[in-house]
């Protein structure tokens, strides 16, 4: 389904949690009628506690509530945040929580990777933000580095309705009843800018591939420059593809990558395409200066997108991804500029000769560990040409 635009927006981007954790809070503790959130991971940790401890506050003085977590990714949600929410007159959902750890049936790895707000049917969050401190994670001392958008406008009625479809699902999943989410005033919100944007979903029904045809048509278009940063990124033969052929009729594409081994065997999947990208003429970056868990893209600074969705098999053929696409040049030369100073700080590239005189072993090892996820990808049942 092709990307809808609608104009009349104001975003505002957010650089990691420094910057979207203090606008998330303000905004939880200004709301008035409704807050709405889902995240993948909602962590036991000092930016979880604020976070739970701002929606029991909004809970406690009447707002309705709605958290809805991933089973996998919120393992422990259940029995360390979510008894107070509750306590408090929250309504909170997991989803998916039977999962099996060591079982590869495909209804068991599609998870909610959605990261999304919805305040007052007024004020929306978009982005790749989990609930969890910047800086939790092993061995890790700078934050890691992401983004998320703040929206005002009219894109935010069909973030409220898709949040408001999922919750009405699994209400009826997990309860065996309806739950039907009264309408809002939201789905004819009033223009307050003047930015063009899209939401865009990634399901297991209708919108399949809108997230990865929405990247593959801007690419396809692209004239002058391709700039993508990504946490995770195994991309299918298309849109390999569609990057080489981008490169070859002259335009710069630039791909900003994670540096730090955090999955081993998926980092070493992705350097084993690193040889035919380069050969095409793509320049690799390698983020090292903290974890980069973005997953963003600016071309030719004027299209941009902020979101969930990494460029690999689990964001593109499994989970439920949400991502916002704008086409407006302020915004993405934001965007491209907080890039280009991140490259410039923490990012080494990567030179082809180089790369390409890397002993055999080293080759080998990459190779192999590409063909194992892709094994895995066919033994889940979304193996083919993807």
């Amino acid at each position: 389904m092709a990307a809808e635009f609608v104009g009349g927006n104001r975003l505002t981007l957010l650089n990691s949690g420094t910057e979207y954790f203090p606008a998330l809070l303000t905004a939880i503790n200004a709301a008035r009628h409704e807050v709405h959130l889902e995240s993948y991971i909602f962590e036991n940790d000092s930016t979880g506690l604020a976070i739970a401890g701002a929606l029991k506050a909004a809970a406690l003085r009447g707002i309705t509530v709605r958290v809805l977590v991933d089973g996998f990714g919120a393992a422990a949600f259940a029995s360390t945040l979510m008894p107070a929410l509750t306590d408090a007159g929250a309504m909170v959902l997991v989803y998916r929580p039977d999962i099996a750890r060591f079982q590869l049936r495909r209804h068991r790895l599609r998870r909610l990777h959605r990261k999304l707000v919805v305040i007052d049917g007024e004020i929306a969050f978009v982005g790749g933000i989990n609930v969890i401190d910047d800086c939790n994670t092993p061995h890790q001392t700078p934050p890691r580095y992401d983004y998320a958008v703040r929206i005002e406008g009219p894109v935010l009625a069909p973030i409220r309705s898709a949040m408001h479809r999922l919750w009405e699902i699994v209400t009826w999943a997990k309860l065996k009843r309806r739950y039907r989410i009264a309408p809002s005033a939201a789905a004819s919100l009033p223009p307050c800018g003047e930015q063009m944007a899209a939401f865009l979903v990634r399901d297991n029904i209708r919108h399949r591939r809108d997230i990865e045809e929405a990247y593959l048509e801007a690419i396809a278009g692209a004239r002058e420059n391709i700039l993508i940063a990504n946490a995770y990124f195994l991309p299918g033969r298309r849109f390999r593809r569609a990057l080489s052929d981008a490169a070859r009729r002259g335009v710069q594409v630039q791909i900003l990558l994670q540096g730090r081994i955090e999955y081993r065997l998926l980092h070493y999947a992705t350097q084993a395409l690193y040889g035919k990208l380069l050969n095409a003429g793509i320049r690799i970056f390698e983020y090292r200066h903290s974890f980069l868990h973005a997953k963003v893209a600016v071309i030719d600074e004027q299209w941009a997108t902020v979101g969930s969705s990494n460029i690999d098999p689990f964001s593109l053929l499994l989970a439920k991804e949400a991502n916002l696409v704008v086409l407006d040049r302020k915004f993405a030369a934001e965007l491209r500029h907080s890039l280009d100073q991140a490259m410039q700080d923490g990012a080494q590239e990567l030179p082809p000769q180089r790369w390409q005189q890397l002993p055999w072993h080293f080759r080998l090892l990459r190779w192999v560990s590409y063909h194992l996820v892709r094994i895995a990808i066919g033994v889940s049942g979304y193996g083919g040409k993807h």
